[in-house]
């Protein structure tokens, strides 16, 4: 495959400093993508109109419909095999688009390529790589926070985050775009695991690096970003788990997001994950009724060997707090 069967989709919200960067990096690359599309959820820093200066395509949502609606957006105009969604607050190397069209090319039973990621700050660090979902409805994105020369393998991979990813565009298709009531924040995820259950799998390329701000339009631990990924987590369980895996994993949902709460209390954000945990229960039946769950050996299968990953690169590269702790509560190493 070429760059040119590329369309580069970059969703944004004001921070056009961001975008000029990464439209500098796009600019740049070895392999240059046949078209960039930005989207623009109602910008009112001239984010907009500094991409059409740029060259690039732009769509106005007009409004701050999210990230998933943005992105669902570009995706239905898209005309090329192959999209890439970027974050806006993304510097990717110069020949990241390359090695990940090279690695699709070598790969083609891969829906799905995506490489390194870095942060931006601490440059040696990553920022994550692939995502893996545990039992308790919680994601880790593998690697995270650990020195850039581990998860240096190329690898099969089940889910893909919408930081820094190669998709084939027929992928959207044939697993559906991408859940808007997410609006941010976990909807990657909740693909991935739609993709997994169809046996859609991708492909790890750690040579394709990126560097990324992360949460650099609100902040990590933003009340609004915590309140969604609070939501999010609990719409991720109510969208796929079917009552048999509810009851089997009661124990962990509840460890696993409960912990999660604790530590964005201890960041000043506790409020905010009630908020959001009373949001996603408010929601829970409407979510059920509206997904189409798997069948409970195919999903367990997924999450248990999801989780017996989380456990397996935590040990080779330290320990996590939040992980040694949930591991103790549901002794899931003994998966």
């Amino acid at each position: 495959m070429k760059a040119d069967d590329v369309t580069v989709i970059v969703p944004v919200w004001n921070r056009r400093e961001l975008l000029d960067r990464l439209l500098d990096c796009l600019a740049a690359q070895s392999w240059p993508p046949g078209e960039i599309l930005v989207v623009d959820n109602g910008s009112e820093d001239g984010a907009a109109e500094l991409a059409e200066r740029r060259g690039a395509m732009v769509i106005r949502m007009g409004r701050n419909a999210g990230f998933s609606a943005a992105v669902n957006r570009a995706i239905r105009a898209c005309r090329t095999p192959f999209l890439a969604v970027v974050n806006n607050d993304v510097e990717p190397a110069a020949d990241w688009l390359e090695q990940l069209c090279r690695a699709a090319g070598e790969h083609p039973e891969a829906w799905f390529v995506c490489g390194k990621i870095l942060h931006a700050r601490e440059r040696d660090r990553i920022d994550g790589t692939f995502d893996l979902m545990a039992r308790s409805g919680c994601a880790w994105r593998a690697g995270a926070g650990r020195p850039a020369s581990v998860l240096s393998v190329p690898r099969m991979i089940r889910s893909a985050p919408g930081t820094a990813a190669l998709f084939r565009t027929e992928l959207f298709r044939r697993v559906g775009l991408l859940e808007e009531s997410f609006e941010s924040y976990l909807e990657d995820v909740d693909f991935g695991v739609r993709c997994a259950c169809q046996g859609l799998s991708g492909w790890y390329a750690p040579q394709a690096r990126a560097w990324h701000h992360g949460s650099a339009t609100l902040g990590r631990w933003n009340a609004e970003v915590v309140r969604r990924i609070a939501r999010n987590q609990v719409l991720l369980v109510a969208r796929h788990y079917p009552a048999e895996l509810l009851a089997r994993y009661a124990w962990a949902i509840l460890a696993g997001q409960g912990l999660w709460g604790l530590t964005a209390a201890r960041h000043g954000a506790g409020w905010s994950f009630l908020r959001g945990k009373a949001a996603g229960l408010r929601l829970f039946r409407s979510a059920r009724r509206a997904a189409t769950r798997p069948g409970a050996a195919a999903l367990a299968e997924i999450l248990e060997q999801g989780e017996r990953e989380v456990c397996k690169i935590q040990r080779e590269t330290g320990m996590d707090l939040y992980w040694r702790v949930y591991f103790l509560l549901t002794a899931s190493g003994a998966i």
